[in-house]
């Protein structure tokens, strides 16, 4: 993601871009990412049987591609804002789109392997694609009725030495997350304490020191209607950071700890 006060554009056509662009289908004629079924549990027995989960990977490889088609601006919950942003990067070039792709199926294998319904807001991780967009995933889920969202992002921070995790949840502010504001936090702490467990440290940059972040202005968070979260894993411009979410050892640490809180909060 990219914060309040820094814009990170990443060039057409960057080494890491064209090594990691992903697609889980074939080719498709449209510019905008496609849209595929949730996955189902498959009759499986586990932990999150018949529980629904909503796991959003941030941004698109593709969205510095289509400039005009990402300012435009759409629903955020009570005001309009962008339809989505580049996202920013690490400082050798790795996508924060490709960071949130690569976490969001490790985290999504984990949550099938415990018997959960799997939905995911973007289904590929690709040059040629931009979206969705904040207000379409903001209301993705709503009709199934998920039980909660995890949005998954990296941070740009220029602050010097700024490094570690932060969770992002509503604030109480009616009529948008009145009824998704409590049990946000829960699922804020929940997520906290999970990354925690599994050794990371939170953030050093954000007001209160505590890896808790309650904002009013993210449309992925103001039109869901189940407890949300927006996790910035790390500081994609610290060098120790960024050494992690580019290893496949650290994602990995990453989708363990968001598994470990979706289990702890639903019980």
């Amino acid at each position: 993601m990219i914060p309040r006060r820094y814009a990170v554009r990443l060039a057409a056509g960057a080494a890491w871009a064209v090594a990691v662009t992903t697609v889980l289908a074939g080719p498709a004629s449209a510019t905008h990412d496609f849209r595929m079924p949730s996955t189902g549990d498959g009759g499986r027995r586990g932990p999150l049987a018949g529980r629904t989960i909503e796991i959003d990977a941030g941004h698109q490889l593709g969205d510095h591609n289509f400039p005009r088609e990402i300012a435009r601006l759409v629903p955020a919950g009570g005001f309009k804002k962008p339809c989505n942003t580049t996202g920013t990067a690490t400082n050798g070039g790795y996508p924060e789109a490709t960071f949130n792709w690569h976490v969001a199926r490790l985290l999504r294998s984990r949550l099938l392997a415990l018997g959960a319904d799997v939905r995911m807001t973007r289904h590929s991780n690709r040059q040629d694609r931009w979206g969705p967009c904040v207000n379409v995933r903001g209301r993705d889920g709503n009709r199934i009725h998920a039980d909660l969202k995890i949005s998954i992002h990296g941070d740009g921070s220029y602050v010097a030495g700024a490094h570690g995790f932060h969770v992002i949840a509503p604030t109480n502010r009616r009529p948008w997350t009145h009824d998704i504001f409590r049990s946000s936090r829960r699922l804020a702490l929940d997520t906290r304490a999970a990354l925690r467990r599994v050794g990371l440290h939170v953030a050093n940059y954000i007001a209160g020191g505590d890896g808790l972040d309650f904002r009013s202005d993210l449309a992925t968070i103001n039109l869901s209607n189940m407890p949300t979260v927006m996790v910035e894993c790390g500081n994609m411009r610290n060098a120790r950071d960024a050494k992690r979410m580019t290893s496949r050892s650290g994602r990995a640490r990453y989708a363990r700890g968001l598994a470990h809180a979706v289990r702890h909060f639903l019980g």
